[in-house]
């Protein structure tokens, strides 16, 4: 049975009155993003969820506890803390962590029953050792470098551990993956090049299960299937590029920043550091609680805007560390006035909207989202899907 957990607030998350702004995680759209993504896949292929950086910046418990709740049963993370965390959560699915095997508290992951991703040959021999000390097989991933020179078994490591089942010995292996380096370009041709490579690997391992498919590898299409597929910016309402929305998944954020003040201002005035920002006409300003220590990037200064209901807002000057200023002129009095919100992010300004202003992707832009925000979770379904 999957770990339906009721989805509960402290009541220190809901006293919204202590923060400069307010992050609400729609974790019914998490859970629909999963089941469409889950969709696109041939029978016989199941899918996991990639809950790293804390749920990619949302929340991993809460987030974990939604996809648990209809039916996912492997997450992925990248450190064995998240995973740690995340298992107190979640006592009964499948945690790997991709970053691999930390040696120093290796038996962390034995006592918390988790899944390390073996990237090279010394972590599967302190695993194998760990394995003959403990007199249990202890499970695994191998994940071999197909082309993105980053983590992974080379080619000649992962033949020759091939060539040596003794090398291996204790070890339950679940799954062989790998992982695109151009997933977000589904023309790009390395994506064929990797896809032969990690053909190739997979004849020297010919039944273990393999994975190789994040988010952008389950649209370029069921040749990047496998066994197993690994979503994660698609869950949370974003695209893998910014150049290309992704209509599949609904968004899933919605950031909202306190009005602080309204000052009323002329020409020659000008607005925040280095004088950014003058104004040639009467302006009103409104100066809101949020900043690039919220993760609301320094770079957005004079290139995005917020909304007031139907209004659009146009950020003026430099965003600075706790605060930014807006241009309200054209917004009734009563809806911008100190104590209101302006939304940085939701569904008429996506986080890929919000990326592309920035010239950045929506992946920076979500676990970039500071822990000063008061997180409000809404929806989220309950099932005893198995």
């Amino acid at each position: 049975m999957a770990d339906s957990t009721p989805l509960t607030l402290s009541p220190e998350a809901m006293n919204t009155g202590l923060a400069g702004g307010i992050l609400t995680v729609d974790l019914t759209a998490i859970q629909q993003n999963y089941k469409a993504l889950r969709d696109q896949l041939a029978e016989g292929v199941s899918c996991a969820a990639v809950v790293k950086a804390n749920g990619y910046g949302l929340g991993a418990a809460a987030v974990g506890q939604a996809l648990a709740n209809v039916g996912c049963r492997r997450f992925f993370v990248a450190l064995p803390e998240e995973a740690i965390t995340l298992r107190a959560v979640l006592p009964r699915v499948e945690i790997f962590v991709l970053n691999g095997l930390f040696p120093e508290v290796v038996g962390d992951y034995v006592e918390h029953r988790l899944t390390p991703v073996l990237n090279h040959p010394g972590e599967v021999e302190v695993w194998r050792i760990q394995a003959r000390k403990t007199s249990k097989s202890l499970p695994a991933i191998l994940q071999v470098d197909t082309g993105m020179s980053r983590l992974g078994l080379q080619p000649h490591e992962a033949e020759h551990l091939a060539e040596d089942s003794g090398r291996i010995a204790g070890i339950a292996l679940q799954y062989l993956m790998s992982h695109l380096a151009c997933a977000d370009d589904p023309d790009d041709f390395r994506n064929t090049e990797q896809l032969m490579a990690f053909e190739h690997i997979r004849r020297l391992f010919p039944n273990l299960p393999s994975s190789l498919a994040n988010t952008g590898g389950i649209l370029i299409g069921k040749d990047y299937h496998y066994n197993l597929v690994r979503p994660g910016i698609g869950l949370y309402g974003g695209s893998p590029s910014s150049d290309q929305p992704l209509d599949l998944v609904k968004p899933v954020v919605r950031l909202q920043g306190r009005i602080l003040q309204i000052r009323e201002i002329a020409p020659p005035s000008f607005v925040g550091y280095g004088a950014a920002h003058s104004v040639r006409e009467p302006t009103r300003v409104a100066t809101v609680s949020i900043g690039y220590a919220d993760g609301y990037l320094r770079c957005l200064g004079g290139k995005s805007v917020g909304f007031i209901q139907d209004y659009v807002v146009p950020v003026i000057g430099r965003v600075s560390m706790d605060l930014t200023a807006f241009d309200v002129t054209h917004v009734p009095r009563h809806l911008a006035q100190p104590g209101n919100f302006i939304e940085f992010i939701g569904p008429d300004f996506t986080i890929d909207d919000v990326a592309k202003a920035a010239e950045t992707i929506g992946y920076e832009i979500l676990t970039s989202l500071s822990t000063r925000y008061h997180r409000h979770y809404i929806g989220g379904e309950i099932s005893g899907t198995s």
